[in-house]
């Protein structure tokens, strides 16, 4: 926003506030009213708005308070935002960058903890970007920003207390590249969100207790997504393993299991595991949560048996 006066924020108690988990704060200080935008509550109004300032030549960062809300929005966002380019023929762009955040945790009860994010990639005319270190959530944001396509970006609340080394210099991060968080030989974890560092916990104990070597991918981007280094890790050590939050049934990890099955179905020794949430509704009670959603302990379970089962 210093360099580029077409940036700005909106979204509900981002100014004053500094939004609901913090992450504008001060930038209205800095910024100005004009730039950094409070909203009715109204979540298809907000990204409406967002689309028809993207149309006239601006770059709209869009706050979405919790990823649940994004329900609210549907018709702007996949009939509008994900549609326009593709119908004008390349006349028109949307840089729309939608930024939200969600997950459990926190215990905020089923309509606040939602993961969504399998239901954008599968929108064409959207782009998905899922973060899971401070430098990467730094890089693709920026990539967001500068995309001509509409792009909803993905946090979990329980990252943000996150750190870790991010370059002085910003580096853009490509869209579709994966990053390789650890190096194994005898089974690939393929994990997005907060189960980037739960696979990487897994990883460690599965080497000290089992003699595993697992190695950890996290995909930074689900649309597109980075097939290659994918299916060239499972080539590798014979075995797949998938972790996300969201609840199992239709989650991402079926369409990674599906990619991974198609393109290195001859080099598996063993079926692919999927790690995810329990298909229920998440509950306030914190233990309720906590059983209903995917921990480290989950994905070691699931590691053992892919071994197992060779």
């Amino acid at each position: 926003m210093r360099e580029d006066e077409d940036v700005f924020i909106m979204g509900e108690d981002i100014a004053e506030m500094g939004g609901s988990m913090g992450v504008t704060q001060g930038m209205l200080a800095e910024f100005g009213p004009e730039r950094v935008r409070n909203t009715p509550i109204s979540e298809i109004a907000i990204v409406g708005t967002g689309i028809g300032a993207a149309m006239q030549g601006m770059r709209p960062v869009v706050e979405i308070m919790y990823q649940d809300f994004l329900t609210l929005s549907m018709e702007q966002l996949v009939n509008q935002a994900a549609k326009h380019r593709t119908m004008s023929g390349g006349q028109l762009k949307v840089p729309l960058t939608i930024r939200t955040q969600g997950g459990a945790g926190w215990s905020p009860g089923a309509q606040h903890s939602q993961q969504l994010e399998a239901w954008f990639v599968h929108v064409p005319g959207l782009k998905v970007a899922f973060p899971s270190t401070p430098e990467d959530a730094r890089g693709l944001l920026w990539s967001s920003i500068y995309d001509d396509n509409p792009v909803v970006f993905f946090e979990h609340r329980l990252l943000y207390p996150l750190k870790g080394k991010v370059p002085d210099e910003l580096e853009p991060i490509p869209f579709g590249k994966a990053r390789v968080m650890r190096e194994g030989s005898d089974v690939t974890v393929v994990a997005i969100g907060r189960m980037v560092p739960e696979a990487l916990q897994a990883a460690e104990q599965a080497e000290e207790e089992e003699g595993i070597s697992v190695e950890v991918i996290d995909p930074r981007t689900l649309l597109p997504l980075d097939e290659v280094t994918i299916l060239d890790s499972v080539r590798k050590t014979t075995r797949c393993v998938t972790a996300h939050e969201a609840v199992t049934r239709g989650g991402f990890g079926a369409e990674l299991a599906a990619v991974v099955q198609a393109g290195a179905f001859d080099y598996l020794d063993a079926p692919i595991e999927r790690v995810g949430a329990k298909f229920a509704p998440l509950a306030f009670a914190p233990a309720m949560e906590q059983w209903a959603v995917p921990h480290a302990a989950d994905v070691l379970e699931a590691v053992k048996r892919t071994v197992a089962r060779s």
